[in-house]
């Protein structure tokens, strides 16, 4: 067992398999993403530690762009550099992106039944999947009454004042608190380890150049016609903070309203998104291979794909060698250990809604739930073999009745 949050250097076949299997089981949207990762990078494989993870993660709240892929990227980059980061990135990625490819052609579909009650039963897993990682890392991060007051306040924030304007200023306000009130707690923390993901300050520089050039470059020159879905995908990635349901009006203005896809399309491929694992983004594939546009089909859909997850992946590496000067300066370790704490907090109110809301709708879901963090939290069992477990006896249920 390797010694938690000590820098290693993997292969990029190690981190491939590692997020396949995420991509195939991480079911719940980008929230319940947060929780997969931590069980199996913190907990399993100890890639790395809840101090650096909870930095990474308030670093991807931070940025726009699909939070859960930054983070991904981020703990690939961590393990095996660049090949790492893309490795990461194309396991996680791919299994939901081919699906969405398909559905496009009508190859995948989801019916009453079977795959809808199958489909409630992992939304379920992911309800206990988040409270384990909420609780072991307030066990982490938020030990002490000032933490632990900090993490109830910015859940309540987050709960009172919804969307990207509660998280931004749970996570603020979270920065204050640390910096007035956490500076002992800084003082004894002892040396801050590096995230160890090598980005020089001069090539992180380049890419927010290139990411804010390329999202200004449609008001300088006019946008193919062939490119005009990838444009709205790399417009969307570039605008969205926090991923998921948020690129929806994003995405809906410039497809639907330009007379590129579909109203009843751009539905039925945002349904099928919510229901697949890995991450929401992956709907612009679909988008790209139904559009109705030079550009489309197989070709179409996989340019989409990496247009809206360029920006984010732009914008992260670029922060990154900023973020690690930053993590070292005393005054600034104190504020990201409220920050730690706040992000803790942010996990709590998204616990209640929109996870537990989407998927609790009577006494036997609760009961469900209990029990399956009691498989993940008590029996040590892994998330995947819970996902998989449920979804098979979702679907039995859903055949039988």
């Amino acid at each position: 067992m390797e010694e938690t949050g000590r820098p290693h250097t993997g292969s990029a076949g190690e981190v491939f398999w590692a997020f396949a299997r995420l991509g195939v089981t991480a079911f719940g949207g980008p929230v319940a993403h947060i929780g997969f990762f931590r069980a199996e990078f913190v907990d399993r494989r100890r890639w790395v530690d809840d101090g650096a993870f909870a930095d990474l993660v308030a670093l991807c709240q931070f940025l726009p762009g699909p939070a859960s892929s930054q983070l991904g990227l981020a703990l690939g980059a961590r393990r095996a550099g660049a090949l790492g980061a893309l490795a990461a990135w194309t396991a996680f990625t791919l299994p939901s992106a081919v699906l969405m490819i398909l559905a496009a052609y009508g190859v995948v579909a989801l019916s009453e039944g079977a795959a809808a009650t199958a489909i409630q039963a992992l939304k379920i897993v992911a309800v206990a999947v988040v409270a384990q990682a909420v609780r072991q890392m307030a066990s982490s991060l938020a030990p002490d009454p000032i933490r632990a007051t900090i993490l109830a306040a910015a859940a309540f924030l987050a709960l009172m004042l919804p969307g990207v304007a509660g998280q931004l200023t749970a996570i603020g306000l979270g920065a204050l608190a640390g910096l007035v009130f956490c500076r002992p707690l800084a003082h004894t923390g002892g040396d801050v380890r590096p995230l160890a993901i090598p980005v020089p300050p001069t090539l992180g520089a380049a890419m927010l150049i290139i990411a804010l050039a390329l999202l200004a470059l449609p008001a300088l020159v006019a946008v193919p016609e062939t490119l005009a879905v990838a444009e709205a995908a790399y417009r969307a990635g570039a605008l969205v903070f926090g991923g998921g349901h948020v690129v929806l009006p994003l995405l809906e203005a410039d497809t639907v309203q330009t007379g590129i896809v579909g109203q009843d399309a751009f539905l039925a491929g945002y349904g099928l998104a919510q229901a697949l694992p890995g991450p929401l983004f992956t709907f612009a594939a679909f988008l790209g291979a139904i559009a109705d546009a030079p550009l489309n089909g197989v070709a179409g859909g996989l340019v989409a794909l990496l247009a809206v997850f360029l920006p984010g992946t732009l914008l992260l590496f670029g922060a990154l060698p900023f973020w690690e000067r930053l993590r070292a300066w005393h005054p600034a370790r104190a504020a990201f250990t409220g920050v730690n704490a706040a992000v803790v907090g942010l996990l709590v109110a998204v616990l209640y809604d929109p996870v537990a809301t989407a998927a609790i709708a009577g006494p036997l879901d609760v009961a469900a739930a209990i029990f399956a963090y009691v498989l993940l939290a008590v029996w040590k069992a892994p998330p995947w073999s819970v996902v998989i477990g449920y979804g098979i006896a979702g679907a039995a249920l859903g055949a039988l009745f």
